[in-house]
């Protein structure tokens, strides 16, 4: 059966850049991978033509000599396996390719597995309202991989450091003669470490590090708003065989709180105001957020939903010494459980109105409601 076209193989132009191959090879290799296609022949089949296509059309010489003289170009000196079958291991197979094309993706870079930085890790934090608010310092448990005590992170049982790679001297990366052309691969002896380890350290199995929950102290500074990320660089997983650690992420989620509903900087609570006190005027204490109390002043006729803004008694801004606002929304109150001399005074302030009317202006809002409501009434009698 005829080789397909390479270019058609990743589905791009003949003219197209390295990133555009890569980008087409990305995607053709995630779609055929036989853990995503298992017992799918077809699916392998054409995973092997994707590798095989961009092994070639990723390196200049090979591209060049493929755009001129097609696979005739790979058929001499190779074997007569071309790429395919076991030729196609000769360049390195998809490991290579992969490590090359979703190396950064995964966290690894191009030296191999004796240089890969640990893992990131997160913690998610739950903290209150007034925490926030005044920042807080946290101790808290981390299960991490750390650095092996026995072995000094070398992995090697003598705490000595790794031997260099017989097969590559130490270069990680190994050629081949390829026809007319030269090839190079990741090491296999070393996987591209350039270094081995002849006698592993037994606490570890020559990893270099160990898993163990670590004790850290967190500083949650002043203003964290929820969702915020705190980083703490090289707290993370202890790198392979000494590599860098990664880094630990603290994600804060803030819990509700039971009197205050935070926007930004500002604070809002709904506080009730008995009926008297909203006609006829007064004065209430509130609490504050850092624990304190404010007076606010009821003027007379106050309604349900007036706001009362009080300056600067709201939430902490982050990385700076200024506050927010804090808003006080008015909820009047109707008094339940009258005895029968209070319903009396009730009525008798009332004034025994008919209809909704208003006589004396005392509720200019239920007043105008109702008037139009018997102006509607008026115009559908009509």
């Amino acid at each position: 059966m005829s080789k397909r076209d390479y270019y058609e193989v990743l589905g791009v132009a003949k003219g197209a850049g390295p990133d555009e191959l890569k980008r087409a090879y990305r995607k053709a290799a995630m779609k055929y991978h036989p853990d995503r296609n298992p017992g799918d022949a077809e699916a392998e089949q054409a995973f092997k033509e994707v590798n095989e296509a961009y092994e070639v059309l990723k390196d200049d010489q090979k591209r060049a000599a493929y755009d001129r003289y097609g696979h005739a170009a790979f058929e001499n000196g190779m074997g007569g396996g071309g790429f395919g079958g076991g030729g196609f291991e000769g360049f390195g197979g998809f490991s290579d390719i992969f490590e090359e094309v979703f190396g950064d993706f995964m966290g690894r870079g191009r030296g191999g597995g004796g240089n890969q930085r640990g893992n990131d890790l997160r913690y998610n934090m739950e903290i209150g309202l007034e925490e926030a608010y005044a920042g807080k310092n946290a101790t808290i448990k981390v299960p991490t991989s750390v650095t092996c005590e026995a072995c000094s992170g070398t992995g090697t049982r003598d705490g000595a450091a790794p031997a260099a790679c017989p097969t590559c001297r130490g270069v990680g990366r190994v050629r081949a003669q390829q026809g007319f052309f030269t090839i190079e691969r990741t090491c296999p002896t070393c996987h591209g470490a350039g270094k081995v380890i002849k006698d592993p350290c037994p606490k570890c199995n020559g990893q270099g590090r160990q898993r163990q929950e670590r004790t850290l102290e967190v500083t949650i500074p002043a203003g964290v708003e929820d969702g915020t990320r705190i980083r703490l660089a090289g707290e993370g997983e202890a790198g392979l065989r000494g590599a860098p650690p990664g880094d630990l992420y603290i994600f804060l989620t803030l819990k509700p709180h039971r009197l205050f509903r935070r926007e930004g900087a500002n604070i809002h609570c709904k506080v009730p105001i008995p009926m008297v006190t909203a006609a006829l005027g007064g004065a209430i204490e509130v609490p504050t957020i850092d624990g304190g109390r404010a007076k606010v002043t009821i003027p007379e006729g106050t309604q349900t939903g007036h706001q009362f803004r009080l300056k600067g008694k709201g939430m902490s801004v982050l990385r700076s010494t200024s506050r927010g606002d804090m808003f006080i929304e008015a909820a009047v109150e109707t008094p339940v459980k009258l005895n029968r001399r209070q319903k009396e005074l009730l009525q008798e302030f009332a004034g025994h109105g008919k209809d909704g009317d208003d006589h004396h202006g005392n509720s200019p809002e239920s007043s105008s409601f109702f008037k139009k409501v018997k102006e509607l009434w008026d115009d559908l009698t009509d």
